[in-house]
């Protein structure tokens, strides 16, 4: 689940902080750290605690998740209602999808990393470490974690993520005890805004100022090269996804992977399209509209031009394949085969976005080398 999950769909400035009163619990005044980019949750900070408040922990999500993150020792309030409660800061964690490892790299916490499931699609050679040494923790399949050696870690807290409502795996965790929250991070739908979970993780390790600096960075490196993409006097037109049984998935119009093609300053030819998840097409009506087009990105699985033909010859038909200009994510894995783009690439947008600068207009960026993006062999 942790590869699929951007396999198909194709698969920020720092937060500002309002210091006004409201009317909140004990009376006390919140200082509540608003998201410019994420949508899917908020902060806000009291004397001795927080409340971290998950409003998309699943796209179509009725009711948002409220955690109460306290210091040891402090005073809480009768009058807070909240899921889980979880003293902060955190020192043995349990994360469940390889998209939650970068953000820990990047605080300098992968350490607290205890367990976590299917570690053969992790990438990083950092954690990848951690996991060779023992130090993190096979715990199954994301969706039967292994609650016998889960409780033996006895982690502070697992966050988890649901596609939906019912998670059964995760629901059999709460009831050991264990404290379990959902993190909505791929419910984001614009580059940035995925960036901008790393906040979620600052908090949990009272990292609040750390994870902003972080996040600053990873925004200001994006809008540079967003801003000198459009420079560029040429627009190619690009096609994007790829086969899977007998249907084409490409993602919308208003999706996350379109978002960089557009910020790459390219021509998606689906871009008036909206939609959760991918759109599905046939060969034919995909071929019809983007026969002619100049650059085919997010080639699914394919690894070279022999085993695209091999797999039909109809791709021949395509200007970008007859021209070499067909890329994936495919060929840059970790040492197990897992695929960098799934793990790193939403915590760094920015990497990804100039990626695909330097294949829309090579002339820019020419120092850069390319991370996730690579030509088929």
């Amino acid at each position: 689940m942790k590869q699929l999950k951007f396999i198909i769909l194709f698969i920020a400035f720092i937060s500002c902080k309002d210091n006004s009163s409201q009317q909140e619990p004990g009376n006390q005044r919140a200082e509540t750290i608003s998201m410019k980019y994420a949508q899917g949750f908020s902060i806000k900070s009291y004397e001795g605690y927080k409340i971290l408040e998950v409003a998309t922990p699943w796209p179509g999500a009725k009711e948002p998740f409220k955690y109460l993150l306290h210091s040891a020792n402090s005073t809480i309030p009768d009058s807070i209602d909240f899921d889980e409660k979880l003293e902060i800061p955190v020192k043995n964690i349990v994360v469940t999808s390889t998209t939650h490892i970068p953000a820990l790299e990047a605080l300098g916490l992968e350490n607290k990393l205890s367990g976590f499931p299917g570690t053969r699609y992790i990438s990083s050679e950092k954690t990848r470490k951690l996991v060779d040494s023992g130090e993190v923790h096979e715990l199954g399949q994301n969706e039967n974690i292994n609650t016998e050696i889960l409780i033996d870690l006895s982690p502070d807290v697992v966050v988890g993520f649901s596609i939906d409502a019912s998670n059964k795996s995760l629901e059999k965790i709460k009831k050991t005890g264990i404290p379990v929250l959902y993190n909505g991070d791929w419910t984001e739908k614009t580059p940035l805004g995925k960036a901008e979970w790393i906040k979620f993780f600052g908090v949990l390790f009272d990292k609040n100022e750390e994870a902003e600096k972080i996040f600053d960075d990873i925004e200001t490196s994006y809008l540079k090269a967003k801003e000198l993409a459009s420079l560029s006097k040429t627009k190619p037109v690009v096609i994007a996804g790829s086969m899977y049984n007998d249907k084409w998935y490409v993602p919308y119009g208003n999706s996350w992977q379109a978002q960089f093609i557009k910020d790459a300053n390219a021509s998606y030819l689906y871009a008036d399209t909206e939609g959760e998840g991918s759109l599905a097409l046939s060969f034919e009506s995909v071929l019809d509209k983007a026969g002619n087009a100049d650059t085919w990105i997010s080639s699914g699985q394919f690894e070279s031009y022999a085993q695209l033909t091999e797999n039909s010859v109809h791709y021949d038909k395509f200007k970008a394949v007859k021209d070499k200009e067909v890329y994936t994510v495919s060929l840059s894995k970790g040492a197990t085969g897992g695929v960098l783009f799934y793990e790193l690439g939403p915590q760094r947008p920015d990497l990804i976005l100039k990626d695909l600068i330097t294949i829309f207009h090579p002339d820019l960026l020419q120092d850069h080398e390319n991370v996730f993006f690579k030509p088929l062999n």
